[in-house]
């Protein structure tokens, strides 16, 4: 087995509080709640041949044309008049820093480890989440979805991400919180954690590092 010399880490729910906690507070402000949003998301997803948040996340729709499809689509399923511009800045406001897994990436850092950020994201939010985090003192490499036309969990990013470190995948720890992501890196041959806490995150990685 290749020792292990790169971690690969998710950045939304990860690096920074859950992001159900950020949709519930946004919930609380529009009272259009998660099931609503699905509803809408299949809606525009029908009349447009492809899922929105798939086509956002990889750069093929604006922020501003994904707000107004599911924006005209909430409207039409809720039977009210429903405005999502300024989503990204009211949804960035409720997401935090998770201060003590950045902490623990710079110890890992310091002990020889490299990091690298792979996050499905989208373009015009880069302004609004790189602020969160030390982000260039952490990643030696970041792949955003929206810049490389691909997304979580097609196994071209991973790859890209892997050829971008000049690594195999055994060399290679894999952090993310949703399942299917991990699921993927697992199959490419990449050591992969479910995060589900900090502490349990921690002492995986520590165990992956161990061994």
């Amino acid at each position: 087995m290749s020792r292990v010399e790169a971690l690969v880490s998710d950045f939304g729910g990860v690096l920074t509080t859950p992001l159900v906690e950020s949709f519930a507070a946004l919930q609380g402000d529009s009272d259009v709640d998660l099931q609503a949003v699905g509803m809408a998301m299949a809606r525009v997803a029908a009349e447009n041949g492809a899922n929105p948040l798939f086509e956002l996340e990889t750069g093929r729709m604006t922020e501003h044309d994904f707000l107004d499809r599911l924006g005209r689509a909430l409207s039409a399923n809720l039977g009210r008049e429903i405005e999502l511009h300024g989503f990204g800045e009211r949804y960035f406001a409720n997401l935090h820093p998770n201060e003590e897994l950045i902490a623990y990436f710079r110890s890992l850092r310091e002990r020889g480890l490299r990091l690298a950020l792979l996050t499905n994201n989208v373009r015009e939010w880069e302004p609004l989440w790189r602020p969160k985090l030390p982000v260039d003192e952490l990643f030696e490499l970041v792949v955003d979805s929206a810049f490389v036309g691909m997304r979580k969990p097609d196994p071209e990013i991973y790859a890209l991400t892997l050829d971008r470190l000049a690594l195999p995948a055994e060399a290679c720890l894999f952090l993310d919180d949703i399942d299917v992501n991990v699921t993927t890196a697992r199959e490419l041959g990449m050591t992969a954690i479910h995060f589900r806490d900090t502490e349990q995150a921690v002492a995986e990685i520590e165990a992956a590092l161990g061994a």
